[in-house]
């Protein structure tokens, strides 16, 4: 994707990401959509329930802790801070229509909703004939409806066209969501709309909020969450300051204090420094390294390294710490390979061991590298922590590691 190259945006592609999205959203937002909320939020409790495929549900693709429903209820509590809420993430990889109406009883209804959010398409848009996909969503809104439930429909994300999901027939999926929720009035948050204009405006703001070719990354998931929350409620919220839960190491503190072995994949220098680090915080901790070696290699041969290792060892620990050396040819190639760098050290699901990445910096003070802060951009948007340095800072690798640790008790 040549046009997606632009090197001199990398500085302020995420302002403009978040300006752009404002701009789609006030744009594709009438007044009376944005002034009237679905839903009376106060101290009675509300339940909405998000149904959907691996865009909603929680997976490495937004750090395998939280995904847009689960930012959705941060939001609402933002918007509306007297809101009792609870929203329940109901979204399965792989999943369509089909398989959201054959499991709507136990992981919807059963949960009484006040709402339910409906996200399908990119699954049905492979496997289920449009026809079938509408019937199928009128089905699940009926389904709702006698449980006195509202509905909100959501057409995908924006995705980069590819031989299985191009982009013509991804629009045509959204337009039968459309032309459904007009039909049975309907309130639809077009997430699609946004991102594709946004796409138009700053290919490149664009991509970054994106994990891979289909999947939004948490940048992209915090757009999304503010303009479900905007559909839902009539307010316009920022997620853009909100970080990862913390601590972000749990698991690994957790096996710390109880003096069980953490063992741990991390790249140099840091496994020589993670162990006498922990042990600094939990001297009874016991630390079991396995080095990821790094010297000599491309970005895309410690993508597949990631690939090929971490899963497959299931650790308790992963510090990832490229280094400024393993390069690629574009930047959209380094975007791609430092994601999946990302993807592949994390579990499918909901994340089984914890993760953190280190800044080139840290190791290697000294001048500002082309690619610095784009890799606080990505670390950022994948929603993990970053170890940095800041301007000025010459403390040692060691020390700036060991301050980390201690801020995550």
């Amino acid at each position: 994707m040549p046009s997606l190259i632009v090197s001199h945006r990398l500085s302020h592609g995420l302002v403009m990401s978040l300006a752009l999205w404002t701009f789609v959203l006030t744009h594709f937002a009438s007044a009376d959509d944005a002034a009237k909320p679905l839903l009376t939020f106060g101290e009675k409790p509300v339940t909405i329930v998000c149904l959907g495929d691996s865009v909603t549900g929680v997976y490495y693709h937004t750090g395998g802790r939280r995904a847009y429903p689960e930012m959705l209820e941060v939001a609402i509590k933002l918007a509306v801070p007297t809101a009792n809420v609870t929203v329940v993430n109901a979204g399965i990889s792989g999943h369509t229509t089909q398989n959201g109406l054959d499991r709507l009883d136990r992981d919807v209804l059963s949960k009484k909703p006040d709402l339910v959010t409906v996200s399908f398409g990119l699954n049905d848009m492979t496997r289920i004939p449009e026809d079938q996909f509408r019937k199928n969503l009128e089905t699940i809104v009926a389904r709702c409806r006698e449980v006195k439930a509202e509905v909100v429909f959501c057409t995908p994300n924006a995705v980069i066209t590819t031989g299985g999901r191009p982009t013509e027939k991804l629009e045509r999926y959204c337009e039968v969501i459309r032309e459904t929720a007009r039909d049975l009035k309907l309130a639809v948050c077009d997430q699609y709309r946004a991102g594709d204009a946004q796409r138009k405006q700053d290919a490149w703001a664009w991509r970054l909020t994106l994990s891979d070719a289909i999947h939004p990354n948490m940048d992209g998931h915090k757009l999304m969450a503010e303009e479900l929350c905007r559909t839902i409620t009539g307010k316009a919220v920022s997620l853009k300051e909100v970080g990862p839960p913390s601590p972000v190491i749990s698991k690994t503190l957790e096996l710390a204090k109880q003096s069980k072995p953490i063992r741990v994949l991390a790249m140099p220098p840091y496994d020589k420094l993670i162990g006498p680090a922990l042990k600094r915080q939990h001297p009874n901790a016991v630390v079991e390294v396995t080095p990821w070696p790094t010297d000599g290699k491309s970005l895309a041969e410690l993508e597949q390294a990631a690939n090929q290792t971490v899963r497959a060892m299931k650790p308790d620990l992963v510090v990832l710490a490229v280094p400024r050396a393993a390069t690629a040819d574009s930047d959209e190639q380094f975007v791609h390979s430092y994601s999946w760098v990302m993807n592949w050290s994390l579990s499918f699901g909901l994340q089984e061991w914890d993760c953190f990445v280190v800044h080139p910096s840290v190791a290697a003070p000294g001048p500002i590298a082309p690619r610095d802060d784009l890799i606080r951009q990505l670390v950022k948007a994948q929603h993990l922590s970053l170890v940095d340095r800041k301007a000025g800072d010459e403390a040692s690798a060691e020390d700036l590691l060991v301050k980390w640790l201690t801020q995550q008790r």
